[in-house]
């Protein structure tokens, strides 16, 4: 690495603007005026120069670039292509999970390797003990609170948090709800009474398989087409339908080795 130094080069062809003190008396309103206009110019010290990177007009097609949404990668769509959540958003961001426990202690954990805060309601905390233990006993970035004992998280743009309320059929209203930097997750077993108001306040519904029943009336309620509803009886292990607005993608959840030998393999029931 070179040293950079604040002296500018002498002359009037230099880099750096004359000093004041360089210039006589009768000559230095014009060398400051100078100096002026070679600063909004943008001339001054010049960092490190390096020749240029080129690519030839034949390798233009090799060139592949990955684009898309950073967040937690929740799995693949049915075209083998990883399908991305960004959690952590700068608005309230809601969630609800009609499946099983596994995917969401798979998004749980998913969440706090990018760098979230993982704050865990439950009334099973033993579900959820191994997972503790497993992340360094709740001191690296996951914690899990008794139904109604979430503190406050004092989340930020640096510090952002993900809640996941595992609470039954019937979580109870409380002080959590989401916020700027803020996401909750709210997992239902099954389509309870209270799921319809909480999908209405979701901004992203994902369901995992559930009987046929359960199937058409969450078809009237958010409006799915015949095939979607027929399709959700019969949904693998670790299969969710993901519905936002008027989207909606299949997405299976692949666990890693690692996730394996925590969580086990997929599964719908816990």
């Amino acid at each position: 690495m070179t040293a950079m130094t604040t002296r500018t080069a002498d002359g009037p062809d230099g880099y750096g603007a004359p000093g004041a003190a360089d210039v006589p008396g009768g000559a230095q309103p014009q060398a400051a005026r100078r100096a002026r206009g070679l600063r909004h110019a943008g001339f001054g010290l010049l960092g490190p120069r390096h020749g240029r990177h080129t690519l030839s007009a034949e390798d233009l097609d090799a060139l592949s670039l990955p684009i898309g949404d950073d967040g937690v990668v929740i799995g693949v769509d049915a075209e083998g292509q990883s399908a991305v959540l960004g959690l952590n958003r700068p608005t309230p961001y809601e969630v609800v999970l009609i499946g099983g426990l596994w995917t969401a202690q798979v998004f749980a954990l998913r969440a706090a390797a990018t760098g979230a805060r993982v704050a865990v309601e439950t009334g099973r905390a033993q579900a959820w003990t191994q997972m503790v233990h497993a992340m360094g006993g709740g001191q690296n970035g996951l914690a899990v609170y008794d139904v109604g004992r979430v503190p406050p998280l004092g989340a930020s743009a640096g510090t952002p948090v993900l809640v996941v309320r595992d609470c039954g059929m019937r979580p109870p209203r409380g002080r959590v709800v989401s916020g700027p930097w803020k996401s909750v997750l709210t997992l239902l077993p099954y389509l309870s009474p209270v799921a319809p108001r909480l999908i209405r306040q979701a901004r992203l519904v994902g369901v995992q398989r559930i009987s046929p029943d359960e199937a058409r009336e969450l078809g009237r309620s958010m409006a799915l087409p015949r095939g979607d509803v027929d399709a959700l009886p019969t949904l693998a292990d670790g299969v969710t339908l993901w519905c936002a607005d008027r989207d909606r993608q299949y997405v299976m959840t692949q666990p890693t080795d690692a996730e394996v030998g925590l969580l086990g393999t997929p599964r719908r029931m816990d």
